[in-house]
């Protein structure tokens, strides 16, 4: 991925990236900068292992590994650090960033910006509570998809689609862990701002562990007494031949919407404007894909006890999780609309020609055209 943004898409030379290769060593900003900037970004990293360090669910379970990954890191990031800071400063443009204006604040010998360094702590919020769990979900996947017994799985649906829709989420991982990593400046993957609306927190976080509310036993739990498809449609093979490719198809949608982000993935972040692939048809193809999946993979509205109740409470359930979904959409346009031309075009332009248009939109044109005229604070 490094190496084809670099070698192919060029990504370095662009302006956006706030680098200008053809600046002069004389030009280079003084080494304080440079040591204010480091400063910055070692407390910051204090302050993330600090909380690792004290939040007990990373010890536990599948985050051990996550934290032996970073652990085994820290030191490297530590020493490079240095060098590359002081490297990449010579061509910045803005060599005072979000790390400088919070280690400015540290140091207490400069101005620095409250804005800038509450930007910076977001941004270094969305690397350290995302990348422990995308690491932490990896070895999982992985493990299942190497221990897949391949003896008569493609005469057999259910395993054939559950061992394709594993690998393709095992893809889906490794890929958004590499964005989230690498945030880097060289590379145009740098995270322009971390959304900076409470909403899109609570609607984000409440969708991942330990905050997660969908978890067995949670609010949002709309499991009880279910099964899953290949449990109601045993008895009609061809239809679970057709029910698999299906949840094959939406998961390869999901994928899709994370690889074609490259190395600019990530949550909770404005990272540059996307309208190309599955962004083409519908502004947030994820959450369409993913939560047409678990509609149809899970059937809230069968039970295995026949009781009325649990059925319209695990469909109500269900409602209410898309309805978060839907919810993250929106804190994220916000975000986007606030931050980016570029976007507020093509989300006027979504909601006239998509393939799959918002209903809020519809309802909008449906109202004398209204929708049209949605302003970046709305």
């Amino acid at each position: 991925m490094v190496a084809w943004s670099l070698l192919i898409d060029k990504v370095h030379r662009r302006a956006s990236t706030g680098i200008d290769w053809s600046r002069k060593q004389s030009d280079a900003p003084s080494r304080f900068v440079s040591i204010t900037k480091i400063a910055g970004l070692w407390a910051t990293w204090a302050m993330i292992a600090f909380l690792y360090c004290v939040a007990r669910w990373y010890w536990d379970g599948d985050y051990l590994f996550a934290m032996e990954v970073l652990a085994f890191c820290l030191v490297p990031m530590v020493i490079l650090s240095v060098p590359y800071v002081r490297w990449l400063d010579r061509y910045l443009v803005k060599p005072r960033d979000g790390a400088w204006h919070f280690g400015a604040m540290l140091i207490g010998r400069e101005a620095y910006g409250s804005e800038m360094v509450k930007g910076h702590l977001r941004s270094w919020a969305v690397k350290g509570f995302f990348t422990a769990f995308m690491i932490s979900i990896l070895p999982g996947g992985f493990a299942f998809v190497v221990n897949l017994d391949l003896a008569g799985v493609t005469s057999d649906p259910v395993r054939l689609a559950t061992g394709l829709i594993e690998l393709l989420f095992v893809i889906d991982v490794q890929l958004a862990m590499v964005g989230y990593l690498l945030t880097i400046r060289p590379l145009d993957a740098h995270i322009r701002s971390a959304n900076p609306h409470l909403a899109g927190w609570l609607a984000a976080l409440m969708c991942y562990p330990p905050f997660i509310l969908m978890s067995d036993g949670g609010p949002l739990f709309y499991h009880h007494a279910t099964s899953d498809w290949a449990y109601w449609l045993a008895d009609y093979p061809p239809v679970l031949w057709v029910w698999g490719a299906m949840l094959v198809f939406l998961t390869g949608v999901y994928a899709w919407a994370t690889m074609i982000f490259g190395l600019r993935f990530s949550n909770l972040t404005y990272r540059g404007v996307l309208t190309n692939g599955p962004y083409r048809f519908t502004r947030h193809p994820a959450y369409l894909s993913k939560n047409l999946f678990w509609w149809l993979g899970t059937l809230p509205f069968l039970v295995t006890n026949g009781s009325m109740v649990d059925m319209i409470r695990n469909t109500f359930v269900m409602g209410l999780v898309s309805a978060v979904y839907f919810w993250r959409a929106k804190t994220e346009e916000k975000h986007l609309l606030a931050e980016d031309a570029k976007y507020r075009d093509y989300h006027a332009w979504m909601g006239k020609n998509a393939l799959i248009p918002s209903t809020l939109s519809r309802l909008g044109q449906m109202r004398g055209g209204r929708g049209a005229q949605l302003q970046p604070a709305e």
